[in-house]
């Protein structure tokens, strides 16, 4: 929690601060904590840095989530935080409010590389979390394929690649970076870049260190330390059909738009069905015992008609992950994938398996 020195002390510790800034502090350090593991310690705070009137030296872990409540609760604007030799608990007080903290031994916690010690590298904020947010939300939540619950992030000179796949749906985006960085090809927790893009907005930079098998991310004087992900990537190029029977352009917001309204209809997995016609798109779904809708908009698309199911969020995600006034649709059948790029940009791609339609 509150660390005077990175050594357990062998006298007390004495901690004074502004509840505010320890709260704000706690909430930043605190999204790290684990809520559904068995080893207690991980659920705990060791440290987070503010400022403080500190006596004597010491480093206890402390129960994050419990703490941080409490944080939050104080009824003064400074709080007085104690641990006393030989005690395993540190002694809490702000105005007439008092109590004790049961704690952890700090030698216990996981150690953590020594983030001032390692080199870092300067990255560009902006193409780092634009690049987050078009891709992670394509990472798996299922935790029985750990692989899949990543992020490929590779560093090349000049560029940053990112992929992620739940393998229903694929994003990958190529961003232009400037300066040196280190060559760097790592799977990387998808919930470590979300947390790496929360706190990274209004940050003037990100600086990027490696160590062993762990990534960490400075900003603004917090450091985020993430495990890399054992295991072989999906080979995401040969997902990537080499070329399409259609390629029918669509304004981005007003597909965008039907796509949100017609999914409401789309409950329990009910798929989303896009029939492509002469001159004409139609969107529809339909729930048994709920209700259906449909919706058309004229598009530039000639042949014999296609209709394809797709699941609405994914597909909803996808429209979203493209910039852009033009968002392409690229087709084979209705039983291959679907890419969606922006008219006219090849530095990102969505592709979308189908959803076989009954009937």
């Amino acid at each position: 929690m509150l660390d005077a020195e990175t050594v357990v002390g062998s006298g007390t510790m004495k901690v004074a601060c502004s509840r505010e800034e320890l709260t704000q502090k706690l909430g930043v350090v605190s999204r790290g904590v684990s809520t559904r593991t068995a080893v207690q310690i991980l659920g705990g705070i060791l440290r987070a840095s503010l400022d403080a009137r500190v006596e004597g030296e010491g480093a206890v872990v402390v129960p994050g989530r419990l703490l941080v409540e409490l944080a939050r609760l104080l009824p003064d604007v400074e709080v007085s935080i104690e641990q006393r030799a030989d005690e395993g608990v540190i002694h809490i007080t702000s105005g007439s409010f008092e109590s004790r903290l049961n704690t952890y031994t700090a030698e216990d916690f996981p150690r953590l590389p020594d983030a001032e010690g390692l080199e870092r590298h300067a990255v560009d904020r902006d193409a780092l979390l634009e690049t987050i947010a078009r891709v992670g939300r394509s990472a798996s939540r299922d935790e029985s394929r750990p692989v899949l619950t990543g992020v490929l992030v590779r560093f090349e000179p000049g560029k940053l690649v990112m992929a992620a796949t739940d393998s229903y749906r694929l994003s990958v985006k190529e961003t232009a970076l400037e300066g040196a960085v280190p060559e760097l090809e790592a799977i990387v927790p998808a919930r470590a870049l979300a947390e790496l893009a929360r706190i990274g907005q209004g940050a003037e930079q990100i600086e990027l260190g490696v160590h062993e098998n762990q990534v960490v991310f400075g900003v603004d004087g917090i450091w985020l330390t993430t495990r890399r992900i054992d295991g072989q990537f999906p080979n995401y190029k040969q997902l990537i059909p080499e070329s399409f029977e259609y390629e029918v352009p669509l304004p981005r917001d007003e597909v965008l738009d039907v796509v949100r309204r017609i999914a409401v209809m789309a409950q329990r997995n009910s798929p989303l069905r896009l029939r492509f016609a002469e001159g004409e798109l139609t969107v529809s779904a339909r729930t048994q015992d709920v209700g259906e809708a449909q919706e058309s908009l004229p598009v530039s698309f000639t042949g014999e008609a296609l209709e394809i199911g797709f699941n609405a969020e994914f597909l909803r995600d996808g429209i979203e992950s493209v910039t852009g006034e033009t968002v392409r649709f690229r087709l084979i059948s209705p039983l291959r994938p679907c890419v969606l790029q922006a008219e006219g940009s090849d530095d990102f791609l969505y592709l979308i398996m189908p959803i076989r339609l009954a009937g």
